[in-house]
């Protein structure tokens, strides 16, 4: 998995690309780039999943904390582009419910924070 984490108007993006699993080839954690963001005062977060394959339990699992850490400092956490051969998972583990609306296009998204 990579992360390209990118600002705009205040709103931290991040694009994220492969797959969100366990494994020890990973050695990014998405919960760890929203910890780190927040350390330096950001509250506002924006997760690219365009270019995810896949997603695991322990994906599901930093999607969750990713979320709860913003939302518990006042943040917001939002998502988009989620390819259509993972929103299943999205919708069976509930997190389309945890996260709302998802967005298609950056634009829309990114308006949605004001």
């Amino acid at each position: 998995m990579a992360v390209r984490i990118r600002e705009i108007n205040h709103i931290v993006v991040f694009d994220v690309e492969g797959n969100i699993r366990r494994s020890e080839a990973d050695a990014i954690v998405l919960h760890q780039c929203v910890k780190d963001q927040l350390e330096l005062g950001k509250k506002q977060f924006l997760f690219n999943l365009e270019k995810v394959d896949f997603v695991d339990s322990f994906g599901v699992g930093e999607f969750i904390a990713s979320f709860t850490s913003a939302h518990n400092l006042g943040g917001t956490l939002k998502l988009m582009k989620i390819p259509k051969r993972l929103l299943i998972i999205f919708q069976v583990t509930g997190l389309i419910r945890i996260f709302g609306t998802i967005y298609e296009d950056e634009e829309t998204a990114l308006k949605s924070f004001i």
